[in-house]
């Protein structure tokens, strides 16, 4: 697996690029350009998997070829590069997901409350199959945890995984600008309110690393991002809306 980042509690995150460092013969998945994320224990050698879609066989087998055995699954939403199920409505590119890794590896599936109906629509899966939290809770992982804050906008469930100081965005937020609010589920002044609000108490030193490979750094400071990112611009709803919406 690619380089990791270690944590104060103990966990690392590692990188994952959907085409590249697996499902590397998948044109569409090379298209799309999918981060997902390995949260590890290395004491305990157990792991969670953010968003494993695309080839999530491959991703336990190369969780498995490191010595890791997988614990869960977190969902950033519900989105089919992220979860699997079709791309694009009924007609489109059915993805390997959530549903396909639960075939191999019988794992909690880590999810916000008001996700549920979208999963269950996008993934065939009975909501019996996903655990429902509310923002804050806490997934614990060998000797320490991952937080999950509810980061609604991109999509109702929308959330985001905060691992000490690295902050697993999703969709939410990219490097550069943020996840669209026109498809359903979609609400343009929410997402402001979990740009500007939401995420406004985390530190500067924040590590964001992001759902998609949208920008030429796979990762960069939050402070760098409140710089340069003109979705975090202190603007009031009515021109956020005007430009963003």
């Amino acid at each position: 697996m690619s380089a990791a980042a270690a944590t104060p509690d103990g966990l690392e995150v590692r990188q994952l690029l959907a085409g590249r460092d697996f499902a590397r013969h998948d044109r569409a998945a090379a298209q799309m350009a999918n981060y997902v994320y390995a949260v590890l224990a290395p004491s305990e050698r157990v792991a969670l998997l953010v968003d494993p879609a695309w080839a999530p066989g491959e991703l336990v087998d190369l969780l498995a070829g490191d010595g890791y055995a997988l614990e869960g699954v977190v969902l950033t939403h519900y989105h089919a590069d992220h979860a699997g199920g079709r791309l694009g409505g009924p007609s489109g590119l059915l993805l390997a997901g959530v549903a396909e890794l639960l075939e191999v590896a019988e794992v909690p599936v880590h999810v916000q409350n008001p996700e549920i109906a979208w999963l269950e629509r996008t993934t065939g899966l009975p909501s019996s199959a996903f655990v429902v939290h509310s923002s804050g809770d806490r997934v614990g992982l060998g000797q320490g945890s991952v937080t999950l804050l509810h980061t609604p906008g991109h999509t109702r469930g929308s959330q985001c995984v905060l691992v000490d100081e690295s902050l697993l965005t999703g969709d939410t937020l990219f490097l550069e600008g943020c996840g669209r609010t026109d498809l359903p589920g979609g609400d343009p002044r929410a997402l402001q309110e979990s740009l500007s609000q939401r995420l406004a108490a985390l530190a500067d030193s924040t590590e964001v690393l992001p759902g998609h490979a949208y920008a030429r750094e796979p990762s960069a400071s939050l402070g760098w991002v409140r710089r340069t990112n003109a979705v975090l611009a202190p603007l009031s709803e009515q021109e956020w809306l005007a430009r963003f919406s």
